[in-house]
């Protein structure tokens, strides 16, 4: 058993304790102990906890924008404006400020499940799905620009330097599996997202909060993790017992180094997934059925599938927030769903890497009872406006005053729609739902008060929401 933070080093022997020690890494665990109140910020309010009904969280980001006019959010008045002004909405909301004509949407919306839920044909997959997703079609950003957009969406704050949704709740929840992290992040292997890291950063929390990232480009997910064959494992045992020695005398002598104890946990943290990660990421011991359903063998969606299959093992065992990201940064082709200059061939694109696997996630953790204590989180940083970028183009441009976000599993609604836009999708017309409600409620359903949820950081009691938000309510079952 080891000693609580009151206790002093010295107490055990040196024999004894490297007796209770595998490679030394249990001497790096019992000095990151001693040292963690102060690490994780004892000065912090912890959470008003009320009884969870989600024990863990997956995030699909899709990056550059999704069109709700194109996707979920069916309004038949385009087609009866197509070509047209779009008269008495006020100012141009789209990032590069060139307003065209209306555009009807080039896809087919049809009616599914019990619920009758409008889903375009765009994405035939998650139509299927309709009867177990929550929409939320009223919600809103501050920014019309990728970045600070997608860093409100992640953080809640436009900026960067705030601590990232997932840190926030690795600070408040804790971990459930000692051997994997907290909070991993699997982005597209087609390429980094717009602000990169700063998406899954721990800000001003402790550093073992910060999100772990896999590198999802090949079969080695967490780089220099493997011991190099050259090394002997006895040798490797000698380094790290010596390592520990001297991590826990520094430890004992500088018990209020707080950066120090959160290094430590992360150096100690790797070492034990060096056994865990292989197991958790060998997706080659799924059973064919369940590779054929996310699509792992077929060309469009085998990269982003991959990362989706990932995370349902990851959170299987005890990964308490998964972030999977669809789509990169910018380029040319476009790797996300930036449709500047034709959205159809964009969304085409786009949808082809994210409608299987998304909708094979769901299913598959409804399969095995997972989805019941699971929160499934679907969103993007902002929506697409209903006329063209310009005239005679056949592009939307951003738009931040209205677009569409969907929930699943543990706590929401199925086959429920919360908010109405008005009759061209531009402004919201009920219900409006801001990104700190929206982060509110995925905290609620967590157990934590998001109002109780803080760190003391430079004079303010920092929090995800900020002095915002709301829990929507009208979404809980």
């Amino acid at each position: 058993m080891f000693a609580d933070a009151s206790s002093p080093a010295d107490s055990l022997s040196r024999r004894r304790f490297f007796q209770s020690s595998v490679g030394g890494m249990s001497a790096m665990s019992l000095a990151w102990m001693m040292s963690r109140d102060r690490a994780s910020g004892a000065v912090a309010s912890r959470p008003t906890l009320h009884m969870p009904v989600a024990r863990r969280v997956i995030q699909i980001f899709c990056c550059g924008g999704v069109s709700h006019l194109d996707t979920f959010d069916h309004k038949p008045d385009l087609e009866r404006w197509d070509g047209k002004s779009l008269e008495g909405k006020g100012e141009n909301l789209g990032f590069f400020g060139q307003p065209g004509k209306v555009m009807k949407s080039p896809y087919a919306f049809s009616r599914h499940g019990q619920s009758g839920s409008w889903v375009s044909s765009l994405l035939p997959h998650l139509a299927k799905c309709a009867d177990d997703l929550c929409f939320i079609h009223s919600m809103v950003a501050k920014s019309n620009n990728h970045t600070p957009a997608t860093f409100q969406m992640n953080s809640g704050f436009t900026m960067n330097g705030f601590p990232s949704m997932g840190a926030w709740l690795s600070y408040g929840l804790g971990t459930e599996n000692e051997n994997l992290p907290t909070f991993v992040v699997l982005p597209d292997p087609r390429g980094m997202l717009a602000g990169g890291s700063i998406n899954w950063t721990s800000g001003f929390l402790p550093a073992n909060h910060q999100g772990v990232p896999f590198r999802t480009q090949g079969h080695e997910p967490i780089v220099d993790l493997r011991t190099p064959d050259k090394i002997r494992p006895e040798h490797r045992g000698s380094e790290m017992e010596l390592l520990a020695e001297m991590n826990r005398e520094f430890a004992s002598q500088h018990s209020e180094e707080g950066g120090f104890a959160a290094r430590l946990r992360a150096y100690e943290l790797a070492a034990r997934m060096q056994v865990s990660i292989p197991e958790a990421t060998d997706l080659d011991s799924e059973p064919e059925s369940i590779r054929r359903l996310y699509g792992i063998d077929r060309e469009n969606t085998k990269g982003f599938s991959r990362n989706c299959l990932m995370a349902r093992r990851l959170l299987e065992r005890g990964v308490r927030f998964v972030q999977v990201f669809n789509g990169g940064a910018f380029g040319s082709p476009r790797i996300n769903w930036d449709g500047h200059e034709n959205l159809k061939e964009n969304h085409d694109n786009q949808a082809a890497t994210m409608d299987q696997p998304v909708a094979a996630l769901i299913q598959d953790l409804k399969q095995r009872g997972m989805l019941e204590d699971t929160l499934v989180m679907w969103s993007t940083e902002f929506g697409r406006g209903p006329a063209t970028q310009g005239i005679g183009s056949h592009g939307r441009d951003h738009h931040p005053t209205a677009f569409t976000c969907f929930l699943a599993g543990a706590g929401v609604k199925k086959g429920f729609h919360h908010g109405v836009t008005d009759e061209v999708g531009y402004f919201v017309g009920e219900n409006t739902v801001t990104i700190p409600d929206l982060h509110a409620t995925v905290l609620h359903l967590l157990g934590i008060d998001h109002e109780k949820l803080t760190f003391y950081h430079n004079g303010v009691r920092r929090r995800l929401t900020d002095v915002h938000g709301h829990v929507v309510k009208e979404i809980l079952s």
